[in-house]
């Protein structure tokens, strides 16, 4: 499988992410945290006009066109620049599973211009993200993806991130549009992704950090001990970025070992973003735990994104379940399978 990324996907993931470092700095992310609704019609509108929310809508619709491959490098750069707006569960996940149903133009146009926002419910997290803001929601009943339209009314909880607004799940009747596994799968893929980025965000802060602090004379970067975690945590961050295309193309052609690679996704990017947490608050010291330093954002997203979708325990479980029970093949005759 060829993992290089194209002109045209590196042109777009560099132009987001441009984008998103201008308008979504640590500045904004602060005023945010001490905002009352933690959301900025602002910060949507920006992400609107950029065509974020129609990436993976049909041209028909109003959007891009693109793949799921395209989606996860841009949930990515949404995990570095720790967006809070709700533009990964409504664009990323949503609008592909909508418009593989049929039958939602009208909602997928809407997505594509901003003007809709859908809520992820599944019965594998206790709670739902942003869904006091939803105009629509996506829930699971009976291993069904129901659709519904939502009036926004909803009991609000506490997060450990605080940009995250999580809510009480609600009982939903709605159309059918898909399967549960789909959902699963799906909001895992991207989840993962951001996690990758959200480990990079921390790994650039960290190695900044080492550069300009001094101790005994010279930078801490020099130091043997600090450039070592650096770079084993470096190796699980790369390791991680593969296996997360692999698991989105076999995702978009339907393989029926799919969800096994997602599950394997989710884990390496949780790995990988303990990892660069647990590197990042070592490399700054004392002060990676203040509020002054502006990596607590990212590491709170980090814990947040790791028990999102199922935790470590419930994806390794699916792994486990695929190998130990001939499902998924193992072995040098099926590595390339």
């Amino acid at each position: 499988m060829d993992f290089t990324i194209t002109e045209d996907q590196a042109t777009l993931t560099q132009g987001v992410r441009d984008y998103l470092t201008g308008v979504h700095a640590p500045e904004l992310l602060r005023a945010l945290d001490a905002s009352d609704s933690r959301r900025s019609a602002d910060v949507w509108q920006g992400l609107v006009q950029m065509g974020l929310p129609g990436l993976l809508i049909p041209e028909a619709q109003g959007g891009l066109g693109l793949s799921l491959l395209d989606a996860v490098l841009i949930a990515a750069e949404l995990g570095r620049a720790g967006v809070a707006e709700p533009l990964a569960e409504t664009a990323l996940v949503a609008a592909p599973l909508l418009a593989k149903a049929g039958g939602q133009e009208a909602l997928l146009a809407a997505i594509a211009g901003g003007d809709a926002k859908v809520a992820l419910q599944h019965p594998v997290n206790p709670w739902v993200a942003d869904l006091g803001g939803a105009s629509h929601v996506l829930s699971v009943r009976d291993g069904t993806l129901l659709l519904a339209g939502h009036g926004g009314d909803a009991e609000q909880l506490d997060s450990v991130d605080p940009l995250r607004r999580l809510y009480v799940p609600i009982e939903a009747a709605g159309t059918a549009v898909g399967s549960a596994d789909a959902l699963l799968d799906h909001a895992a893929l991207i989840a993962a992704a951001q996690l990758v980025g959200v480990a990079d965000a921390m790994l650039g802060q960290a190695t900044e950090y080492a550069k300009n602090r001094s101790q005994f004379g010279q930078p801490i970067g020099s130091f043997q001990a600090v450039k070592h975690h650096l770079a084993t945590a470096v190796v699980k961050i790369e390791f991680a970025k593969p296996v997360i295309q692999r698991a989105a193309v076999a995702l978009a052609e339907g393989s029926a070992s799919a969800p096994v690679h997602v599950s394997h996704a989710k884990l390496a990017a949780t790995d990988a973003a303990w990892a660069m947490s647990e590197t990042a608050i070592q490399t700054h010291g004392a002060m990676g735990y203040t509020y002054e330093v502006d990596l607590h954002f990212w590491m709170k997203r980090a814990w947040a994104l790791s028990g999102a979708w199922g935790d470590r325990a419930f994806h390794l479980a699916r792994i486990d379940a695929a190998v130990l029970g001939g499902a998924l093949p193992i072995g040098p005759g099926h590595s390339f399978a």
